[in-house]
């Protein structure tokens, strides 16, 4: 119905005639009817025309949508607007394709959770890993905030696996000081959380454990927001005091000091600590973290006349002290007293980074070693103070590093280089030693993911470019540089062209103590001994390291007869040696003289690096020994033995580590000073780790494991997570060449490898299967890469195994056994034997035979063969510790037909190949040496060498080879 007002002239001479737009079509009629214009359809042919506007209101704008490519609702709604051709409705359309290909994460929803108490609810959280880790190695936080008054608990972490254990430090701290219980734990969906000892721990204790769902992080909301306002915080502490990223630990506890006892809009404007503690927050005693503080000396001066006082910096407060925690940048001792003045407008660090800059002319920021006495240039800041937490008392205040000594020897300049017609150079007051220091690109090589005997930091810098940034690197090879200089490692002299002139590099490492906090950081100048050119400047490299079989049956003796054994390490042992051959290297790097800056450095000493350092090194050690009385073992030459009248003593060689024992503790104590005053030796202890195996003292002796070593392969290959195996191969283990693709990683399956075959000195139990996945390192199949897989997962829940030395008889007996034909592809054998001493496992072998055996019988004899010439040399090494063998040793085989070959005098024409073998046995039979008898293949011990066994087979073997790190006392 339209209507037109009646004033309008001749208004009812009007009419409505509609028309469709495009195609002019007339729709409808309305003629003037007193005023008004009923609209009239135009005949009935056309009964469409009656759901005209129906249509356009239900499909256009679909169709609108999908011609636009799907475009929004609100877009749609604009471009209706601008062209009014195109028609659309205020209705939001529903499109089933958009919901599916656009899908995202919605609104969040702010939770109207309120909590009326104390701890009821708490919000955790881990972040991590820091890019520097700090002084101590912390890598992680985690954080515990209460929701009632976000009142926050941080507490550091070296791994993520530590999570669980500060929850329930956490939770007897809560508890006791604010006599209540919590209830509520609600965190993100991280493994560090998620698992069944936390799941146990909070159904015992009734706490409702909350998550948040998978890749939502806005469901754990505060603790997330309380990590941003933590590292911020951080942050900007540290930017203004211009302090060292690795101090981040202390920074960070001082952060949450302070962030505790802040008012916050979303508290009402009262701070956490007013919440939590009822009572108004301190401020007061609150200081400029960073600043230049004077703490009063007088508890720790140890004269009368010592300075009182010294210059240090503010690092934040105690937690369970009313003061203030102040590190010496100098002597690296943290101090913690309540007389400390402060001057809150200077920053010693940053006023130290500045000055070395504007001096330096270096192209890059960071300051360079400046080669001049130490005690001109600040020290690192690594202190060894413990960690502060909320619930962690402070260690000593006068823990700290031994200063570095403040002389820096100068370089040795040979007479044949200095010219008489130079006029002499000026007299320097302080040191001879004129240096400049020179950032250069420094020579990088791969490092490898896994070693045999150390693991990297992944933070340890691989140039001289990168460490010379760090403070503490600096230092570090400052330290290297003078003990070289001290034991005149070289003198400058002018190059000739006939000089093989070698590189050199620095090397740097992180070391650890054994709880995993950071020890030292050693840096290390090594010559490219790649280089060098045999006849000129080398000859000889053999140096001889102990065999794993006499360290046990070392410790076996000591452990027989209730003997201590000491373990002495050597400080630069390479460097006791004197080279015979010229051999001239490049001077180090960021160590230049200045005033012979052309000059090489003609090596007197073996420096690392070098071919035949190892050499020298126990060429020079073992010829002190002989001066003293020992002899060489003709058995294993890593073992001198002294012998004088009832006075024993041993001493076993693996380059600079030292194990010494005997019956004589006077003796010993004489030999250990004429040690130390020889060289550089630190007396470590009776024995507790030796080259990376860890003794733990069970009822009966010791029990030798590697299981902080098994643990880093582990997760290196990214199998923490991995379901443990019974065996180390499955039972019907055989692989085929052809059987599957290559491996698209063969380097990391030969590190795993090369790593796996370390771990075998204590783990007997896995010879076998490294000894088969050994064979595949040149080209590796997928195939092969599942069977180490599995091999890893047996060792994932074996890590707490190794071999148990037993105080015993020590009477000699040995298994051995043979698999033959086992290999498909060559169709040769696999020999297999160990042997005990007493009841202790000394010495084991997986080996392919190295000819085809036509039979079983020839195969066990030549794995008979090899195990006669292991029980000759432990004999012979017996007798050098004074245990000899009265009678025949032992040998057990399952083998009958191998046992009467030995035995009896029978040659036929199947084993004339094998005559040596035949020869060989028999004449150690004649001669009392050994005795083959037979024994139940139920109870082979070599069984487990041979080939791969049933899980209960496996177990009842392996039992009687191996024990649990559980067992000890």
């Amino acid at each position: 119905m339209v209507t037109i007002s009646p004033s309008t002239p001749r208004a009812r001479d009007y009419s409505l005639r509609p028309q469709d737009r495009k195609t002019k079509c007339l729709l409808l009629t309305g003629p003037c009817i007193n005023g008004l214009y009923p609209l009239h359809h135009i005949g009935t042919s056309h009964p469409q025309h009656q759901q005209l506007a129906l249509l356009s209101i239900q499909h256009v704008p679909a169709l609108w949508h999908r011609r636009l490519g799907h475009p929004s609702s609100q877009v749609l709604a604009t471009i209706a607007h601008n062209h009014p051709d195109i028609k659309t409705e205020t209705k939001q359309h529903f499109c089933n394709n958009c919901k599916i290909a656009k899908s995202h994460r919605l609104p969040s929803y702010i939770s109207q959770t309120v909590t009326l108490v104390p701890l009821f609810l708490v919000h955790a959280d881990v972040w991590g890993p820091f890019q520097t880790p700090s002084n101590k190695g912390y890598k992680y936080y985690v954080s515990f905030i209460d929701d009632f008054s976000k009142y926050t608990w941080v507490y550091p972490l070296f791994r993520k696996s530590e999570v669980f254990n500060k929850f329930v430090e956490f939770q007897h701290l809560t508890e006791r000081q604010f006599n209540t219980k919590i209830h509520i734990l609600r965190t993100d969906n991280g493994g560090e959380f998620i698992n069944d000892k936390f799941k146990i721990f909070c159904t015992q204790t009734g706490i409702i454990h909350q998550s948040s769902c998978p890749h939502s992080p806005s469901q754990n909301g505060v603790a997330e927001r309380k990590h941003r306002h933590l590292i911020e915080t951080t942050r900007t502490l540290l930017l203004e005091a211009s302090l060292p990223h690795f101090l981040w630990v202390d920074t960070m506890l001082t952060a949450t000091f302070l962030i505790n006892r802040l008012p916050s809009p979303n508290t009402q404007n009262k701070s956490p600590y007013e919440l939590l503690y009822h009572t108004q927050p301190d401020y007061k005693n609150l200081r400029v973290f960073g600043c230049l503080c004077y703490p009063w000396l007088k508890p720790y001066s140890p004269t009368k006349l010592s300075q009182l006082s010294t210059p240090c910096i503010f690092i934040g407060y105690p937690c369970n002290q009313k003061g203030y925690r102040c590190l010496d940048p100098h002597t690296n001792k943290v101090y913690t007293s309540c007389h400390v003045v402060f001057n809150e407008n200077i920053f010693p660090y940053s006023h130290v980074t500045n000055t070395n800059t504007s001096q330096s002319n270096s192209p890059i920021s960071t300051p360079p070693l400046l080669l001049v006495p130490t005690a001109q240039i600040p020290s690192t800041l690594t202190n060894t103070h413990g960690i502060h937490t909320s619930s962690t008392q402070s260690q000593s205040a006068t823990d700290s590093h031994t200063p570095i000594p403040s002389y820096t020897p100068p370089h040795t300049i040979s007479e044949a280089d200095t010219n008489a017609s130079q006029p002499p150079a000026p007299v320097q007051t302080k040191s001879t030693h004129h240096m400049t220091t020179k950032l250069k690109s420094g020579i990088s090589t791969p490092r490898q993911i896994f070693d045999l005997f150390h693991t990297i930091h992944p933070d340890d810098p691989t140039s001289y470019t990168q460490a010379v940034k760090t403070e503490h690197w600096r230092q570090a090879m400052s330290q290297e540089f003078q003990a070289l200089q001290a034991q005149g490692t070289w003198e400058l002299v002018k190059p000739e062209p006939h000089y093989n002139v070698l590189g050199c590099r620095w090397t740097f490492r992180t070391k650890f103590n054994s709880d995993g906090t950071i020890a030292r950081y050693k840096a290390r100048l090594v010559a490219k001994g790649y280089n060098q050119e045999h006849g000129i400047d080398y000859t000889e490299t053999f140096s001889p390291v102990a065999k794993m079989p006499t360290i046990r049956v070392l410790i076996l003796t000591a452990l027989h007869y209730n003997w201590n054994i000491h373990q002495l390490d050597v400080s630069n042992a390479f460097l006791h040696g004197t080279l015979s051959e010229n051999v001239y290297m490049q001077q180090p790097q960021g160590f230049q003289d200045s005033l012979h800056p052309n000059h090489v450095c003609k090596l007197k000493k073996a420096l690392y690096g070098l071919k035949q350092s190892p050499r020298e090194w126990y060429s020079t050690l073992s010829t002190h020994l002989l001066r003293y009385g020992f002899k060489i073992s003709n058995s294993d030459q890593s073992l001198l033995t002294y012998k004088h009248g009832n006075i024993q003593l041993y001493i076993l060689i693996y380059v600079d580590d030292i194990l010494l024992t005997g019956n004589s503790p006077p003796e010993i104590s004489r030999l250990l000073t004429n040690l130390q005053s020889t060289f550089q030796m630190r007396l470590l202890g009776s024995l507790s780790q030796f080259l990376g195996i860890q003794t733990v003292k069970t009822k009966t002796g010791l029990l030798l494991h590697q299981q902080p070593y098994a643990r880093k392969i582990i997760e290196r290959a990214g199998m923490s997570s991995s379901k443990p195996v019974s065996t180390p191969l499955a039972c019907k283990y055989t692989i085929r060449e052809n059987s599957n693709a290559v491996f698209i990683n063969p380097n990391l399956y030969r590190q795993l490898i090369g790593s796996l075959q370390y771990l075998t000195l204590t783990r007997p139990d896995i010879q076998f299967a490294v000894h088969q996945l050994s064979q595949h390192m040149q080209q590796p199949l997928n195939i092969h890469n599942e069977s180490l897989k599995r091999l890893l997962r047996y060792i994932q829940g074996t890590t707490n195994i190794g071999i148990k030395l037993n105080q015993t008889n020590l009477t000699l007996r040995g298994y051995v056994d043979a698999d033959w034909a086992s290999d498909t592809q060559d169709r040769k054998s696999i020999s297999g034997y160990c042997n005990l001493l007493g009841d202790s496992l000394i010495s084991w072998q997986v080996k392919k035979q190295t000819t085809i055996a036509r039979s079983s019988t020839e195969a066990e004899y030549c794995a008979l063969a090899s195990e006669a010439s292991e029980i000759l040399w432990l004999r012979r090494l017996l007798e050098d510790f004074n245990i000899p063998q009265q009678s025949p040793t032992l040998i057990y085989c399952d083998n009958t037909s191998a046992i009467a070959l030995a035995n009896n005098p029978i040659f036929h024409s199947r084993t004339k190949h094998i005559d040596v073998d035949c020869h060989f046995i028999r004449d150690c039979i004649s001669k009392k040496i050994l005795s083959v008898h037979h024994i139940c293949t139920n109870d082979q011990l070599a069984d487990i060498f041979t080939k791969p066994l049933t899980s209960a087979r496996f177990q009842t073997l392996s039992s009687k080879l191996i024990s649990s790190v559980k067992t000890s006392v």
